[in-house]
């Protein structure tokens, strides 16, 4: 099997992606840029992180860079910034399930656990999951924090992510944690969400496993 995985520069989906590789002959790990929307910090802790997996899993390895900035201005430009952090998530998915198909990966992982963030409500999962034709697998569903914590510390991704001390510049201050399919459907006429994936995917950076990161 083959899985496409969105890996950030935090401690869950690194764990996430590690946990999934036991089951998989191939692993895509996919990182969103969010280019002026962070300060880079996020992006060489990715590269960090991807070298550390490299030496712990056993299946083999792709790693893709993706941009997402372009997406992330039009919405939080022109919708109900609220609700920015679900559409994110929604473009991420869109982003990961093109390069399933365009790949053949059977299923896409992240590294959720339920509540643990506004995004992650179950509303909101459903409401990111529909936008998908790719099954979503997340191995940290039912995990608290702490849990997470261990096994990051156990594999040797921990002390990597906590030195990213970049955050996003488009969170806002009050995320929607109960976002409706409908809202999103509606605030997403507002911006051609097909040509904003079609540009993204399109532009995908493929980093070679076998060099330095």
């Amino acid at each position: 099997m083959k899985a496409v995985c969105l890996v950030s520069s935090g401690i869950d989906s690194p764990v996430a992606a590690y946990l999934i590789s036991h089951y998989v002959d191939e692993l895509i790990m996919l990182h969103v840029d969010t280019g002026s929307f962070s300060d880079g910090v996020q992006s060489t802790t990715f590269f960090s992180l991807a070298g550390r997996m490299k030496d712990i899993v056993t299946c083999n390895l792709q790693l893709g860079v993706i941009p997402h900035e372009e997406s992330l201005r039009a919405f939080h430009d022109r919708s109900e910034v609220k609700y920015t952090c679900v559409f994110c998530k929604r473009m991420m998915v869109r982003y990961a399930d093109r390069i399933a198909q365009i790949k053949g990966a059977d299923m896409i992982v992240m590294g959720d656990s339920l509540g643990q963030v506004a995004s992650q409500t179950l509303q909101n999962i459903r409401v990111v999951d529909s936008v998908s034709q790719v099954p979503i697998i997340r191995p940290l569903i039912g995990l608290d924090k702490q849990d997470i914590i261990e096994i990051a510390k156990k594999i040797g991704t921990f002390e990597v992510s906590i030195g990213d001390t970049g955050h996003c510049l488009a969170v806002p201050n009050k995320p929607s944690t109960r976002a409706r399919n409908e809202i999103l459907e509606g605030l997403e006429k507002v911006i051609d969400v097909a040509s904003l994936v079609d540009h993204a995917v399109s532009r995908v950076v493929w980093k070679d496993l076998g060099g330095q990161f």
